[in-house]
Order: structure tokens, then C-alpha cells, then sequence
């Protein structure tokens, strides 16, 4: 069965997908202010290949830039702001078409993914709430897989 990257386009689908996602949250005057101390050079490729490997692709987040726990600390600390989420949201969503992804139901899946990885395990308020041995969070058609 195709997985969820696959159908997205596989590596170069989520290099598409997450430039035009940082291109919209960065013009957007609320999430961009996730980005107030300014991206990394390599946040593209990097969120890039962190989508893959959630949404059933290689371990390329994984081998080459770090894991879970340094993704949820990275995020963590930053109190309640369900406004970003939503707008966040919205600019994924935005992203999904503007990077050629027009099957129906695999936007509908990457939306899910995308609001599930938002509010759920994006920004953690405690970083001690953290541990070290989580893996990815893998995505699937059916949802999280367990």
C-alpha cells in the first residue's frame, strides 16, 4: 500500500510542501513570531525530511539531524497559543495545494496530521515532560499508528 509520503510526492512532494508552508508562516504576522529569533538555513530540508519520515518515508530526520526529544524541546516552553495553531493550520493547508498536492484524500490526511502534530506533541509546555527515547510519531491513512 502507498504510504502517505509516497502519495504526497515522496522526498521532493515534502520539500515543496514545507518551503510553501515556511513561505506562508513567515508572511503570516502571527506564526511568524515562531520564528522571532529567525530560521535556520536548513529549516526546509530539515522540516522536509521530518515530515517524511512521520508521514511513512525514510529515516532521513532521524540520521542526519537529531530526534523526537530535540524536536519537542526545540518547540516546548512557550505557553498556550491557540491562535498560531489555528493560523499555523490554516498555512499548512494552504501549503497542501500550493504544492501540487491535489488528491483529496491525501490532504484531508496530511490536514489531520498536521493539526494532530500542532496541538498535540508540537509544543509541550514543560520541556521536563520530555523524555529521551520517543520515536517520530508515524502517521499513516488510518492516523498515528501505535
Amino acid at each position: 500500500m502507498e504510504t502517505v509520503y509516497e502519495a504526497a510526492g515522496g522526498a521532493e512532494g515534502m520539500v515543496r510542501l514545507a518551503a510553501e508552508w515556511h513561505e506562508r508562516v513567515m508572511a503570516d504576522e502571527v506564526v511568524s513570531h515562531a520564528f522571532h529569533g529567525g530560521a535556520r538555513p536548513d529549516h526546509t530540508e530539515r522540516l522536509a525530511a521530518y515530515w517524511g519520515e512521520a508521514l511513512g518515508g525514510p529515516p532521513a530526520y532521524t540520521e542526519a539531524y537529531g530526534d523526537e526529544a530535540s524536536v519537542q524541546r526545540r518547540h516546548a516552553g512557550n505557553g498556550e497559543h491557540d491562535e498560531m495553531n489555528h493560523r499555523a493550520i490554516a498555512c499548512f493547508d494552504e501549503a497542501v495545494i500550493a504544492a501540487g498536492i491535489d488528491d483529496e484524500r491525501t490532504r484531508a490526511v496530511l490536514h489531520d496530521y498536521f493539526a494532530w502534530a500542532t496541538f498535540t506533541t508540537m509544543y509541550r509546555h514543560r520541556t521536563d515532560d520530555i523524555t529521551d527515547d520517543q520515536p517520530v510519531p508515524r502517521w499513516s491513512w488510518d492516523g498515528l499508528e501505535s
